[in-house]
């Protein structure tokens, strides 16, 4: 009994080991960015690395309080989640009439919806630029809603529409028979059983708009400017500050974090659904 107890504890230790390696591997970089946040730019580019030193959060202070990111984070989220709020308003009504009616052009407009995402940002920096000047929105927050909003609306609707088909019709006839409408039937009984797929969507919607670069580098200047942009106009010149560099980056990764945490529960279901019939 106990032989058979140590050859399975063999068995899996070769698991653990890689899981444990695999686990290093993807936390390591958060452990740098954030250990070298709380580092004077001296320690920051001593060799070898120091692993320990006296933590300080100076960087923090400065980033805050006199370069300004405090600004740049807030304008992040009230660009995130108003890009993120629009997705889902607009995309789940979109997914359920894809999902559940025929029309004309059903085939064409969902390949519209998908091959969106095929376009690289980069194609379309320099027209948004133009269109964007010509109407006099540059350097506004406006502007970074509308178009993040082009390309994570796709995203809700593709990840929304599978699961809105993968509901059992049944439950939409017999709605129907007790005299329900169709928007009640989404909203009703639809709509919260598509709630994985929404939160997933969310958080991709949210991550993606928090997270954007390019256009927040081409479109911004100050007003509108963003905490990615932010976090690299401190590349410039002959020096470069890790500790702020390190330090901007921390505060921009904690609100993913918390909005991930927030709705863990019904990423893990959306994340998995489908997996089991």
């Amino acid at each position: 009994m106990a032989a058979t107890g140590s050859t399975s504890a063999r068995s899996i230790l070769p698991q653990i080991v890689l899981l444990t390696a695999i686990l290093l591997f993807c936390v390591f970089p958060f452990y740098w960015m954030v250990t070298t946040s709380l580092k004077t730019q001296l320690v920051a580019l001593s060799q070898p690395p120091q692993w320990i030193f006296t933590p300080t959060l100076g960087n923090y202070a400065e980033v805050l309080f006199e370069d300004g990111v405090g600004r740049t984070m807030v304008n992040s989220l009230i660009v995130a989640v108003s890009t993120t709020v629009l997705a889902v308003l607009l995309g789940c009504p979109a997914a359920y009439a894809l999902a559940r009616f025929e029309f004309r052009g059903k085939s064409d407009l969902w390949f519209w919806f998908i091959t969106n995402r095929m376009v690289s940002p980069i194609v379309l920096a320099l027209p948004f630029f133009l269109i964007v000047r010509w109407i006099g929105l540059l350097d506004t927050k406006l502007v970074l809603i509308l178009i993040y909003l082009t390309f994570n609306l796709p995203i809700v609707i593709w990840l929304c529409t599978d699961q809105f088909r993968s509901i059992p019709y049944d439950l939409d006839e017999a709605a129907i028979l007790e005299g329900a409408g169709h928007w009640r039937i989404f909203r009703s009984i639809c709509l919260p059983l598509a709630m994985p797929a929404v939160a997933v969507s969310s958080i991709f919607s949210f991550i993606f708009s928090w997270n954007e670069l390019l256009y927040a580098i081409v479109l911004t200047r100050n007003d509108a400017k963003t905490a990615p942009a932010m976090a690299i106009s401190y590349m410039e010149g002959y020096s470069l500050p890790y500790g702020k560099i390190m330090a901007t980056s921390t505060l921009i990764v904690i609100p993913v974090l918390i909005f991930a945490l927030i709705a863990s529960k019904q990423l893990v279901r959306g994340l998995t659904m489908g997996a089991v019939k």
